[in-house]
């Protein structure tokens, strides 16, 4: 629209009208100036505004390659430390499972030795049952027999009509009269065995 413009006013001033091609060309004035003027926005662009551009983009990349490599270096030390992390409840785990093989040796060790100090307590007590069983039959046996001799003692001596005050006569009543006791017994029980057996049959 200038160029047709300038063009008029061209033909306007020469006296002559453009015609066919000259229409659409501008005159050479505004060729010249217009290249002047691309040719100083040009070196504008270049001298100012492009360092500019030039440096928010190397700022830009940077940024983005420092990110980068944060990124990397933050998902290198999150690899580690899941590594480290596995790791560690492998650990855990081994020795957990370690605590309860020691626990459950110990326990078995401590079962043991229980039954063990159970045994010995157990025997411990029945020996010293049977010791004191000893002891109070021999007891009861001793006591019995002082009894049975003075009784035997004073029924001999009603028997005979006189006095057995002589140890050596006494313990010798006491005696026979024991064996007679212990005959009476065996018999007695062997006649009950014989007639058991005689019953079985």
């Amino acid at each position: 629209m200038s160029a047709l413009t300038s063009a008029a006013v061209l033909a306007a001033e020469s006296g002559t009208e453009p015609e066919g091609i000259d229409l659409f060309l501008p005159a050479t004035y505004d060729i010249f100036w217009s290249a002047v003027v691309l040719v100083i926005i040009a070196v504008v662009f270049y001298k100012v505004v492009l360092p500019k551009f030039q440096v928010i983009f190397d700022e830009r990349t940077e940024k983005i390659e420092g990110g980068l490599k944060q990124a990397e270096t933050a998902q290198a030390e999150a690899a580690a430390a899941l590594a480290e992390y596995h790791q560690q409840l492998q650990e855990a785990r081994t020795e957990a499972a370690k605590i309860r093989e020691e626990a459950r040796a110990e326990g078995s060790a401590i079962v043991d030795d229980l039954r063990a100090k159970a045994s010995e307590d157990a025997a411990r007590i029945v020996e010293t049952a049977h010791r004191q069983i000893e002891a109070e039959r021999q007891q009861a046996s001793v006591s019995l027999r002082t009894e049975v001799g003075s009784l035997a003692t004073e029924l001999a001596s009603k028997i005979v009509g006189e006095s057995l005050e002589d140890a050596a006569r006494q313990s010798r009543v006491v005696d026979r009269f024991l064996e007679d006791l212990e005959a009476a017994g065996s018999g007695a029980a062997s006649a009950a065995g014989a007639g058991t057996n005689s019953k079985e049959k």
